[in-house]
This record gives structure tokens, sequence and C-alpha cells, in this order.
């Protein structure tokens, strides 16, 4: 049994959903591949970006059959929610055996972007650091005012493309949304997973509150919850005996 639902701008791409087992297993060009794996796989001269996630083990096949929507829909449903802050969305199908889900792949229109927010936060000398970082601030800032709270912005999952205005950015992973207003905190909170150095961050708030009613505290708000976060990673590191990062 299969359930799955097609974008009308992409009604063409209807087979392509009924066979993404097979285009998926032909196709060698894997982009990220852990607990999820990516492909990007061209149909009818488009290409696209294949999710494919991770089958998930017997108490979850139970959950996502019954009881809440599996990442796939999520994922679909979510693109469509929050529109151009994201690749286009193609559509999702799960894959059922004894009513359970088994497999399930999302599919999304392949944004040509030049590089993710990790380059130049990992790089003092890449080009115009400081102008993407506040052109970051700025897209995170329509972002949160339109009550967007994206669980996983992290520096992988967030694209961006240099154009003749500027920068054009893009979240992707957002199976994990959150959809409310915004408190400073969450606003402040929300950087926290970038792993970036407090001049990177004060770089962001500066930019942020030159548009938004910031307190004048925000940056050291930014900073606390990112170190918190730091903290936190690296203990977990320490019980697995793991390398620490800064």
């Amino acid at each position: 049994m299969t359930k799955q639902t097609l974008n009308p701008n992409f009604s063409h791409f209807n087979e392509f959903l009924q066979n993404i087992k097979t285009h998926f297993a032909s196709n060698p060009d894997t982009i990220h591949k852990a607990r999820n794996e990516l492909k990007i796989i061209s149909f009818n001269d488009t290409a696209t970006v294949v999710k494919s996630f991770k089958i998930p083990n017997i108490i979850n096949q139970v959950v996502y059959s019954f009881f809440r929507d599996s990442k796939a829909k999520k994922s679909y449903e979510y693109s469509l929610k929050i529109g151009d802050f994201t690749p286009k969305p193609i559509g999702y199908i799960e894959f059922y055996s004894s009513y359970l889900l088994k497999e399930s792949y999302f599919v999304s229109e392949k944004f040509e972007y030049d590089f993710t927010i990790r380059e130049p936060l990992l790089d003092d000398n890449f080009d115009d650091k400081d102008g993407i970082l506040r052109a970051f601030a700025r897209f995170s800032l329509k972002l949160h005012d339109a009550g967007i709270f994206h669980k996983d912005y992290s520096p992988g999952n967030i694209l961006i493309k240099k154009d003749a205005s500027g920068y054009i950015f893009k979240v992707v992973d957002i199976n994990r949304m959150g959809f409310f207003e915004l408190s400073i905190d969450d606003r402040a909170k929300n950087f926290s997973k970038l792993w970036a150095r407090d001049d990177e961050l004060e770089i962001i708030a500066d930019e942020y509150a030159k548009h938004f009613d910031a307190p004048s505290d925000f940056a050291k708000k930014i900073c606390y919850y990112s170190n918190k976060n730091k903290d936190i990673k690296n203990f977990k590191k320490r019980l697995k005996g793991k390398k620490i990062d800064g």
C-alpha cells in the first residue's frame, strides 16, 4: 500500500513518484548519507533532490502509521507552508507493509546554491563574510517575523546563492518546525545551533537589531544560548570519549 501527494504544479511528476524506488536505487548521485540519504535525480529536464528517510524502528512504524504524520509528509506540508523560504516541494510518497510505514521519500526541486552558511563561518578569509552574515541576519528576521522556528537551524541546512542583488537564502531539512509568535528568547535561541564564534554572532545580532526592536542585551542572549548548546554537545561527546569542539 502507498500514500502520496503530488504538488499540482508538478503533475507531470506522477510517474516519477510512483517509481521512486527504482529511480532512487539506480541513481549514484548521493549528496548526503547518514540516517537518511539524499540524491540529486533529474526527471523531465528538472533537477530534483530526493530524500529517502530511514526505515523507522517498529515503535515508530506504529506511531507514524496511526498517530503522527511521517517525516516525508511533514517535509512536504511544511515546504508549502513556508513558501519561498525553502526549495519548491514536488511531492512525497509513503510505502506500507502490514499497515505499517516502512519507506518514505520527499522530493523537491533542486536549489542551485553556491555554498552553505558553514563555509563563511569556518573561513575568516571567505569573500564578503561580513556581508553574508548580515544578509543572513536579515533573512533570519524575515523567517522569525513570519512565525517560523526551524528546530534544526544549523549550518548545513542554510543554503546560499549569490546573485546580482545580493544573496538568496533557503532552508532545508524542515520536517522539524515550529509555527508561533516568537519571543525575544526564541529569536535568540534559534541561532544556537550555528556553532559560530561569539564575534560572528555579534555581527548577526547587530544587523538583526537594526531592523527589529531588540533589547540591548540581544547579542548576549544569542551568545548565551549558543555557548549553552556547545556545552551540552561537548558534554555528551566527553561521555562518549569523542573529541571536543571549540
